[in-house]
């Protein structure tokens, strides 16, 4: 009996492979024929729970003989403790088979099987633990067979009986099990809260169950559009799999984490894990998921047959080592054509759809069949294409996001094979409306911009539509439109007012104090390697953290094209776009709305603009030799000149020399506008969207401007705190903070509702999580999610620091970093630089800013004439307003 508890304890703790072992010398310790009931009781448990194990590290045929074993012992029982058996040999077997995708079947058993271990608690022959923890695996089969009411209600029952009989493992898993509930349902930040909750109690309670969370985690971020986070997550869970050897997880595990790589574009290594899991569940005899691994592992083939056979530049950069093993392949078998390839990847997807529907997964179904029909349409089989997208049942509920578009995506294409122009673009304006309402129901910054990515395609096609055939001024109208639709996303929202979460507080704290010992040992010459890996821990809470407690509010509608007319006046608007490696602009001044051709290859632009932003860096410092700035400053030039003739020389005859609001489209957002010739000294406003941009103009024209002026100077700049101190000639009622007082909680507390902030401190961007792009105080970091996190964040913000304007572009050319995250939250105007600046070159710059503004000049006016003189050294840009 001791060896069995042992044994249920460690199987509980996610540890099957050890509790096995536990559990067959259990049994080689028992008669093979008890005498008693009591021992016979025990036998049963062993196994009972050995079935368990036994099916976890091995097949589900493992295990299932155990319980057959165990119900001809039961059978010899009589009364409550009958019935008490026969509930809990049921509820295994119900457990085992939901495991193995037989999720009816095993719904029939739980339901016969938990009225008789209710009844057996009733009379005292039942432990509460059993009954709570059938309660809840019944919920969990609720979850899989889509009926998440019924799941809800068994979860929140275990919650109950948990509390009533103190049972906080059990509890803890059931909080689990209701974040599964909230994701079937499409709340993902209520899902990651429940998860958050959940690892904390699992962590103290029962760490080997961390893994298997952590795979729930990853489909959650997944859903959110966010793979680099769910492959972290995934990274971290397999060794841990591996080496307790939990084959269903392991197995899960892998799928999903091949789904992270379909989205992250390496393609073969999610075709790699696909298989690798197929091979697990077949093993194990689950055939359900592993029709679920060959689907993840058509998509990836698929994928590849849609590229006409090409695969990402990503799936190509992490294939090199199997590069030479395909040359050899090629050499031995002659080549089929891309139609051959492409009908054959049609009637695979085909035949795995019949085998998914045979098992009862209706979505997985569906998946297959538009894999099939994006390759009929792709190969001109239209009528094929049409058969097989009817087949296709209406979306419902629970039907996850990536699937709705990719059948919005089907049915467009599918209009298109017979010229149907309206048809296609009202299936792309319906799926990223119904991608909008998704949206709307996230959390933090990186929810909202990451749900973005299963609407790309259908955007793309949208806008390369319209733009292909467009002449006429109507077509340039309808182009903006669509720009704005795929665009104007993040930035619409209304920031919601701070919401006051202890722990994360704690945990920024916790960061920031950190950060600033890491920097300290890195001076000092210490080793940093566990600093910087518990700093990586905390990073990495703070974010998880953030996407469940900065829900943001209500989404504002995308703006109307005549209230961007009006509003602009005498400005231009310029909406850049680039699609099939070219570039054009939607030019929008004086009135009409005009489509400009610039005809460069996106590819020369974003080279050329890397190029200017490498010359920039170097430039940078306030001592460069002299020989070397005026080689450097030669290039930068040059680079510049070529520049402005791609992008910006085609517009002039359209823009006059009108003030410029641009929406950039990827590399573009780290362009330094003022450095190009023909906008030197011109007022340019950069913003993600029009939409973006007439909001932050409404919102400025309805600010009172009766805030205060905050001036701050951080550490370590030579020129930095004497600037600041500058400028307290200019804003004599200014509250000041220098260097020594410059600590994070005395800053935020001087932004709160400040009318202009200037923050004159050295900066970082963190290019693969902007919110913790920072600026460098006296006790550590100042994290932009410490600023978007404010009550009332300052109207305008000047950061006279190194790259703050810098930004991570996420799925929908949605750029975040500092400055976005600051505009997200509610600022109206920010200036910052896209290129590291000199502390002198900074103190002149916002020296002569801050003057021109002191006068009355907006924003954008004052920066366009504070760095005409030196361009090259003031990389500063006007985002937002310009007001």
């Amino acid at each position: 009996m001791k060896l069995h508890k042992q044994a249920f304890s460690v199987a509980s703790a996610g540890r099957p492979a050890e509790a096995a072992r536990l559990l067959r010398r259990a049994l080689q310790a028992l008669p093979v024929a008890p005498a008693s009931n009591e021992v016979r009781i025990v036998r049963i448990r062993v196994l009972i729970t050995l079935a368990y194990a036994e099916a976890e590290t091995g097949s589900v045929s493992d295990g299932l003989p155990h319980l057959d074993t165990a119900q001809l012992l039961f059978a010899e029982l009589q009364g409550p403790q009958r019935a008490h058996m026969e509930g809990v040999v049921g509820c295994q077997r119900a457990l085992l088979l939901h495991r193995a995708g037989q999720t009816a079947e095993s719904l029939d058993l739980f339901n016969q099987a938990i009225p008789l271990l209710e009844h057996a608690l009733g009379s005292g022959a039942c432990d509460a633990s059993v009954l709570t923890a059938n309660v809840m695996n019944r919920g969990l089969t609720y979850i899989a067979y889509g009926k998440p009411a019924l799941a809800e209600q068994d979860m929140h029952r275990t919650m109950l009986l948990a509390e009533t009989h103190q049972l906080p493992l059990l509890r803890a898993k059931a909080q689990h099990n209701l974040g599964d509930i909230a994701l079937l349902v499409g709340d993902v930040p209520t899902a990651l809260r429940h998860y958050e909750e959940t690892e904390r109690a699992f962590r103290e309670l029962a760490p080997g169950l961390v893994p298997r969370l952590q795979i729930d985690q990853a489909r959650a971020l997944l859903t959110a559009g966010l793979p680099d986070e769910a492959a972290e997550q995934l990274d971290e869970a397999l060794p841990e799999l591996r080496r307790h050897k939990v084959g269903q997880d392991l197995a899960e595990a892998e799928v999903i984490r091949a789904a992270a790589a379909l989205l992250q574009g390496d393609l073969e290594l999610a075709r790699r894990l696909a298989s690798a899991a197929q091979r697990r569940f077949r093993r194990r005899g689950s055939e359900s998921w592993s029709e679920v691994a060959a689907l993840t592992k058509m998509r990836a083939e698929a994928a590849v047959a849609l590229s006409n056979g090409v695969p990402s530049v990503a799936a190509q950069s992490k294939a090199v080592q199997s590069k030479a093993a395909q040359a050899k392949a090629s050499q031995a078998k002659a080549p089929r054509s891309k139609a051959a390839q492409s009908r054959a990847a049609q009637s695979k997807a085909a035949r795995l759809a019949e085998r998914l529907s045979a098992v009862g997964l209706t979505d997985e179904a569906a998946m297959a069949r538009m894999l099939a029909v994006r390759l009929a349409v792709r190969r001109g089989a239209a009528a094929e294409a049409g058969s097989l997208v009817r087949q296709v049942p209406k979306p419902t509920e629970v039907t996850p996001i990536d699937h709705r578009m990719l059948l919005r995506l089907c049915r467009a294409e599918l209009s298109l094979t017979s010229g149907d122009r309206q048809r296609a673009l009202s299936e792309a304006r319906s799926g990223l409306d119904e991608l909008g309402q998704v949206r709307d129901r996230m959390g933090g910054l990186d929810l909202l911009c990451g749900t973005a990515v299963h609407g790309r395609e259908l955007g793309e096609l949208a806008v390369r539509l319209v733009l292909a055939d467009a002449e006429t001024e109507t077509d340039a109208r309808q182009l903006f439109a669509w720009l704005e639709r795929t665009r104007a996303q993040v930035y619409r929202y209304e920031p919601q007012p701070s919401i006051d979460d202890p722990l994360l507080a704690e945990r920024v704290a916790e960061m920031r104090s950190l950060g600033r010992v890491v920097q300290q040992s890195r001076l000092d010459g210490r080793a940093v390697a566990e600093l910087e890996a518990r700093y990586d821990v905390l990073q990495r809470e703070v974010t998880r953290l953030g996407w469940h407690t900065s829900q943001w509010g209500r989404p504002r509608p995308v703006c109307e094209l005549a209230d961007v007319v009006a509003q602009l006046g005498e400005r231009a608007l310029v909406s850049f776009t680039g699609q099939d490696e070219s570039l054009s602009a939607v030019v929008v001044a004086a009135g009409r709305t005009t489509l400009v051709r610039l005809g460069s290859a996106s590819q020369t632009v974003e080279e050329v603009a890397r190029q200017l932003h490498a010359d920039l860096d170097v430039l940078a410092p306030d001592h460069l030799p002299d020989l070397l700035a005026q080689t450097i400053a030669r290039s930068a030039r040059r680079r510049a000149e070529l520049l402005d003739e791609l992008l910006v020389r085609p517009l002039l005859p359209t823009v006059g020399e009108r003030e410029l609001v641009v929406v950039p489209t990827g590399s573009l957002y780290a362009v330094p506008w003022g450095v190009l010739p023909s906008l030197r000294g011109r007022p340019v406003v950069v913003v993600p969207s029009a939409t973006a941009w007439l909001t932050a103009e409404n919102d400025n024209q309805r600010a009172t401007g009766s805030g205060h002026v905050v001036l701050v100077g951080g550490p370590g700049l030579t020129g930095g705190v004497g600037e600041v101190r500058g400028l307290r000639r200019t804003y004599p009622a200014a509250r000041f903070l220098d260097a020594d007082q410059a600590v994070s909680a005395n800053v935020l507390a001087l932004l709160d509702g400040a009318e202009l902030a200037h923050l004159a401190a050295h900066g970082a961007h963190q290019p693969d999580n902007a919110l913790f792009s920072r600026l460098e105080l006296v006790d550590g970091p100042l994290f932009a999610h410490d600023i978007a996190r404010l009550r009332r964040p300052p109207r305008r913000v000047v950061l006279a620091a190194c790259e703050l304007a810098l930004s991570h572009i996420r799925p929908g050319d949605e750029a975040l970093g500092f400055a976005g995250a600051l505009l997200a939250s509610g600022s109206h105007t920010v200036v910052a630089a896209v290129s590291r600046v000199g502390d002198q070159a900074a103190a002149e710059t916002m020296q002569q800013f801050h003057a021109r503004l002191a006068t009355g000049a907006g924003m954008a006016q004052a920066l366009a004439e504070s760095t005409a003189a030196d361009p090259l050294r003031r990389p500063f840009v006007c985002f937002g307003s310009g007001g």
